[in-house]
């Protein structure tokens, strides 16, 4: 292949995105172990233990952006979430890379865990030494750990009690990892958490139902969300909402004649699961 520096800036522009296309069909033979990692996240966040993201330089923020996602769509408490980016989140433009040698940092952050917490670990290379110590610490006090790398075989899909192997082809900026390994790196964590938001119950009728609407655009968007749900009009479907502190799930049976605290306690009562809690409840109003 032709180096992108001697190509015109259109053929680059193509080698570049035919690249970035194939590393997402790399995602493709993952699937089974992102389906496995989606569960143990369910798992950890209905059983009230805390999701930590591990990660260094391009992973890290690939980890970062899935992370800070989880409470706006799926209205996950951000103290069940965690961010262990080698050096800390930046502030500016400044990564340092050394800081992915640091294990001591790394298992400083085990030693904040306890079990029942999920640890997800991405590593480009897989030989990260912050995620491989964090990892094998975490597996030392009894905590799930899920690896995300682009190199199959490597340490951390080794290690990890669940294996997310992304076999990226080789990228047209070598060692560059925020290009083609950093795609199919949030594709595969997208995945997992927007599946862990189903089986949680987060997700009804292709709606973010546990979102939280604390903008204008947000707010609107619930009560276009409680209306089509309940079959009510635009006005009904606020007023259930302002009734919730727009909550959309129980605006939703608010929506259709129950009232707050009611509906809260059929709510529990089915696991937060609205398309449970309509077919057990509301038999003659319901459209779910």
């Amino acid at each position: 292949m032709t180096s992108i520096d001697a190509l015109r800036p259109d053929a680059a522009l193509r080698t570049m995105l035919d690249a970035q296309t194939e590393a997402a069909r790399a995602v493709g033979s993952a699937l089974p172990g992102i389906e496995e990692a989606a569960h143990r996240m369910a798992e950890t966040l209905r059983n009230g233990g805390t999701v930590v993201y591990a990660a260094a330089g391009s992973s890290g923020l690939m980890a970062l952006a899935d992370a800070c996602e989880l409470p706006g769509t799926f209205g996950i408490d951000p103290a069940r979430v965690r961010i262990a980016m080698a050096g800390g989140i930046p502030t500016d433009a400044r990564m340092p890379g050394h800081t992915e040698d640091d294990t001591a940092e790394a298992e400083a952050v085990a030693a904040s865990m306890t079990p029942g917490d999920l640890l997800i670990a991405i590593s480009a290379s897989g030989t990260t030494p912050q995620a491989l110590a964090l990892t094998r610490a975490a597996q030392a006090k009894g905590i799930a750990t899920v690896g995300v790398a682009n190199t199959p075989g490597s340490a951390l899909l080794a290690v990890a009690d669940t294996a997310i192997a992304l076999p990226t082809p080789p990228e047209v900026v070598e060692g560059s990892t925020r290009l083609g390994a950093g795609t199919a790196q949030k594709i595969a964590l997208n995945m997992v958490s927007t599946l862990a938001g189903v089986l949680l119950g987060h997700v009804h009728d292709g709606m973010m139902v546990n979102l939280r609407p604390d903008n204008i655009k947000l707010r609107a968007r619930a009560e276009t969300i409680v209306a089509r749900i309940a079959g009510v009009q635009p006005d009904a479907a606020r007023t259930a909402l302002e009734a919730t502190a727009y909550d959309v799930k129980p605006a939703v049976l608010v929506a259709l004649g129950h009232d707050p605290e009611d509906a809260r306690r059929i709510l529990d009562a089915h696991g937060q699961n609205l398309r449970q809690a309509l077919q057990a409840e509301t038999p003659k109003t319901r459209r779910a």
